[in-house]
């Protein structure tokens, strides 16, 4: 089975067994509902919790987890990436991606120019920022904009771009 990171533990809450999740989704409402099954990534196999109740703290969400009712049944759970199953993931609308989707691709120019792939993606505010490693080069950093990103076509493993001034 295929999981996608949708939080990390990053602490424990108070002794109830809360913990405060980092969330790295689009999808806050629905991935921490009650009763959604979400994985907890340790050291070994995923291990399959149900969530019983979640609120907004302070930046984070703070979940409270089926049979797990104090604190030391979660202490060891900080520091753990919490996932969806692919089987859970929500269907987008045209033009949008998941990461998993664009980190890889091969990034071309709509000259025919090939800059790099993919390696990370950043979001540090109004639009991401794709990270394109270039062999020899320093990083290339593309703001996701329709002005700079003109077709991502996943069937070929691809990103075509036209680069504005100024970004190279």
């Amino acid at each position: 089975m295929q999981f996608y990171n949708v939080g990390k533990i990053v602490n424990t809450h108070g002794i109830r067994g809360e913990v405060r999740v980092l969330p790295t989704t689009d999808f806050v409402d629905e991935r921490f509902a009650p009763q959604q099954k979400l994985y907890l990534q340790g050291t070994g196999a995923p291990v399959e919790l149900t969530i019983e109740r979640s609120r907004q703290h302070k930046g984070f969400i703070l979940v409270k987890f089926v049979g797990y009712d104090n604190i030391n049944d979660v202490e060891s759970f900080r520091n753990h990436e919490l996932m969806v199953s692919a089987a859970d993931q929500q269907p987008l609308e045209d033009g949008q991606y998941y990461y998993h989707q664009i980190i890889g691709l091969t990034v071309k120019t709509v000259a025919g120019e090939e800059l790099g792939k993919v390696k990370e993606i950043l979001a540090p505010g109004a639009n991401d920022v794709w990270v394109v490693e270039r062999p020899g080069k320093a990083d290339l950093l593309l703001p996701v904009i329709d002005d700079v990103v003109k077709q991502v076509d996943l069937d070929n493993g691809q990103v075509l771009v036209e680069l504005m001034e100024g970004l190279e």
